[in-house]
């Protein structure tokens, strides 16, 4: 059993590095003094960094981006810091990296208790970061092989493609954690959907962080909405409805922890003594759905 904590997280101006340093270290604190093993934040959560910036650069779309690309390492260094103190396993959500190739990509790191475990970079872009924003995709999953168990990241839109979950299940992951950014109830709702299906498919436990609230000041997050939530397989042991856990409100007027219990062990038995097998028979599609043209 662990205990696994998915920020609401709001996204709030602050102007300075110590403002921020001690929002994120309050954050997490308050997570881990609720006995949270693993923690969860959104996508673009590093975003909030630009508030640092004048004002005329952070609300330049392009322009913010670059302009807190110096400020990524203290960024990385902060949550290490977090994530060793407090013995946690810390996703702090993602950020858009400036590359040597010179193309920015979204990139979420995972810290654990000795550390940075790596990266995992967004796979699949949306319409505003490939044609307003200029992020390319990245390639490649990763398997972070952890003591609370086998963990993937899916970065939002990722989500709502099956083979990536699939890729990652068949890799022997039992939880994928899914950082989100959506500035629509629609856009949220596709995303839960993709989760809870992945859940569904592999017979594996997915975690959801979204963004809330709402930022005039960021270009890139001015529009916020979502909840955070844990979904399992629908089956023996497991909810009826897939959801161990999921926030009340659809957007929060401040940040908020959704802590539950995960029991992994329970996970995988469903893989072996469930009503259903979609683990199992998900190759079958591939032999029976074949188009017949009569």
């Amino acid at each position: 059993m662990i205990k696994v904590a998915a920020c609401q997280y709001h996204i709030d101006l602050l102007t300075s590095w110590d403002a921020y340093a001690e929002h994120l270290t309050e954050l997490c604190e308050n997570a881990a003094g609720q006995g949270a093993e693993l923690l969860l934040l959104p996508e673009y959560a590093g975003l909030v960094l630009t508030g640092q910036l004048p004002e005329s650069e952070r609300s330049d779309l392009h322009g913010s981006i670059a302009g807190i690309q110096a400020l990524l390492p203290c960024w990385l260094e902060l949550c290490e810091s977090l994530a060793r103190r407090l013995k946690i396993h810390l996703q702090p959500g993602s950020v858009a990296v400036l590359d040597e190739d010179g193309v920015y990509r979204n990139r979420a790191w995972l810290f654990g208790p000795d550390g940075c475990l790596g990266s995992q970079d967004k796979l699949m872009m949306t319409r505003f970061e490939l044609e307003q924003w200029q992020i390319a995709a990245g390639s490649g999953l990763k398997v972070f092989d952890t003591p609370l168990g086998k963990l993937g990241i899916l970065i939002c839109y990722d989500n709502e493609f099956p083979l990536l979950a699939r890729t990652l299940a068949e890799a022997g992951v039992d939880l994928i954690l899914a950082p989100s950014c959506t500035d629509t109830e629609a856009g949220f709702y596709r995303v839960r959907i993709g989760a809870q299906a992945r859940a569904l498919e592999n017979q594996i436990a997915v975690l959801q962080s979204p963004t809330v609230g709402l930022a005039p000041w960021s270009p890139a997050l001015d529009e916020n909405i979502g909840r955070a939530a844990l979904y399992v397989p629908s089956d023996y042991g497991m909810p009826a409805n897939g959801v161990i856990a999921e926030s009340a409100e659809l957007c929060p007027t401040r940040s908020h922890w959704l802590i539950a219990e995960l029991d992994l062990a329970e996970v995988r038995r469903v893989r072996e003594q469930g009503q259903v097998f979609t683990r199992r028979d998900w190759p079958q599609q591939f032999e029976g759905g074949r188009l017949v043209l009569r």
